[in-house]
């Protein structure tokens, strides 16, 4: 970014209310998505054959951990589109969602084309009874057909919240949802399906979610008049930043997967009632992420919309702005372990073993928002500013130079040096991102070059 006078005739400095237009849909979005969870164990939980909700978990996980591996398309098209935004470029914002929407589509053919040999693979690692396989493979067979669906939503939603606008997002994640819960009900109380019904339900209702997004997608491209381009859809050259971003954070995203089930393998090494306790603990974790990745998605928006106008004083601002309420909520979820961590507990499992393990290592969980905010807070700064190559080293960095090695020390205090070896991991990365965001912006170059 330059510097010099770059930010002394700048537009008006990000506010509370535009942090808040962002965030609160967000979290709103966020919210409903265990919520989804919870029907679709429900549902199949009630049915005759344990086997189907083995099943349905098992597709659920798989499915998770493929699309988790495609949130490039939402993370870098919101840095792309932002920057854009704040440049006034209504071509260029043509160009960020085509160019997102037609990687989606080919990504998703591809998966398509190879669910056979991802469904065998997939089915071998996990594991599980011969009649539980069969049902998730049914039900795999069902839901790979919402992957174009699915992967467009992406792509449409980093493009809203790169327009600053989470409303949009908002009404695609409850469409979603919503139709997902109503189809479950109607499927399989209604209509006697197992876990077909399940996976049918989730591919109708992504498609529902794309409908509503591309009525919203079109009304915007209305608004921000401007050409499509057909050199920056066609040529591969025009790609290139797309793909140095999107690569980036793709492998970033494969490093945090990586230490996530290690964490949960090495729990199953410690016994299969520190492996029930860590997974309870682990929501509060995922709670967490939801109040704070509201608040980095915001981050994103408005730091990317300030490296657009070239303005290092709103960049600045917006960090401070987002960073201030993000410790506030840390502040607010750690406070809440304290006083309900135990109910908590006791809400989520009524195996006494469990609920006594749990309770032994909850500090860990009471430390971790204040720990984990930075890095989170930072995650969405980095993406707005489209700095991915310094996100994917920070993580690299903190995976295998900080979190293996600290584990690898600390095995002898059990499950106490693991939850110890993730905190650092947590913390490496926000320290890490941190410390580069100060010294790009004292050498006043942290902008929009993706190169960098």
């Amino acid at each position: 970014m330059p510097s010099g006078n770059a930010g002394l005739n700048a537009p008006g400095l990000p506010q509370n209310r535009d942090m808040w237009r962002i965030a609160v849909p967000m979290i709103l979005s966020n919210i409903s998505v265990p919520l989804l969870g919870m029907v679709d164990t429900g549902v199949t939980g009630h049915l005759d054959n344990p086997a189907y909700l083995g099943a349905v978990a098992i597709g659920a996980t798989i499915f998770t951990f493929i699309y988790l591996g495609m949130n490039f398309l939402r993370m870098g098209t919101t840095g792309i589109t932002a920057q854009q935004f704040g440049d006034s470029d209504h071509d260029g914002l043509r160009s960020a969602l085509g160019q997102a929407l037609i990687v989606g589509f080919v990504v998703a053919l591809a998966l398509i084309a190879l669910q056979v040999p991802i469904e065998v693979i997939a089915l071998r690692l996990i594991g599980g009874e011969p009649e539980t396989q069969a049902f998730a493979a049914e039900y795999f067979s069902i839901r790979i057909w919402s992957a174009p669906g699915t992967l467009a939503n992406f792509a449409l939603i980093g493009w809203f919240l790169g327009l600053q606008n989470a409303r949009v997002p908002l009404f695609i994640f409850l469409t979603i949802n919503i139709t997902n819960i109503v189809l479950d009900l109607v499927f399989v109380v209604l209509l006697g399906m197992t876990v077909d019904g399940v996976a049918l339900a989730s591919v109708i209702a992504e498609y529902a979610g794309l409908f509503v997004g591309a009525s919203f997608a079109v009304a915007a491209l209305r608004i921000h008049e401007g050409r499509w381009l057909p050199e920056r859809l066609t040529n591969f050259d025009a790609y290139r930043a797309f793909f140095s971003i999107n690569a980036n954070i793709f492998i970033r995203t494969m490093a945090l997967m990586f230490t996530l089930a290690f964490v949960t393998a090495q729990s199953a090494r410690l016994g299969p009632l520190v492996l029930a306790a860590n997974a309870v603990l682990m929501n509060f974790q995922h709670l967490t992420s939801f109040g704070l990745d509201g608040l980095a998605h915001a981050a994103e928006a408005l730091v990317g919309k300030a490296v657009g106008q070239r303005s290092r004083k709103a960049l600045v601002h917006a960090v401070n702005l987002t960073l201030k309420w993000s410790l506030i909520f840390a502040a607010g979820f750690t406070v809440f372990y304290i006083v309900a961590g135990e109910l908590i507990i006791a809400t989520l499992t009524d195996i006494d073993d469990v609920r006594e393990t749990a309770r032994r290592y909850l500090p860990w969980m009471i430390a971790s928002p204040m720990v984990s905010v930075w890095c989170f807070l930072y995650d969405g700064v980095y993406i707005g500013a489209t700095r991915a190559r310094a996100m994917r080293n920070i993580m690299l960095f903190s995976t295998l130079i900080v979190f293996l090695p600290a584990w690898y020390l600390a095995q002898p205090y059990g499950n106490d040096g693991l939850w110890f070896a993730f905190l650092l991991f947590m913390a490496s990365r926000g320290v890490g991102m941190h410390i580069i965001y100060r010294q790009k912006i004292v050498r006043g170059v942290l902008g929009p070059n993706v190169a960098q």
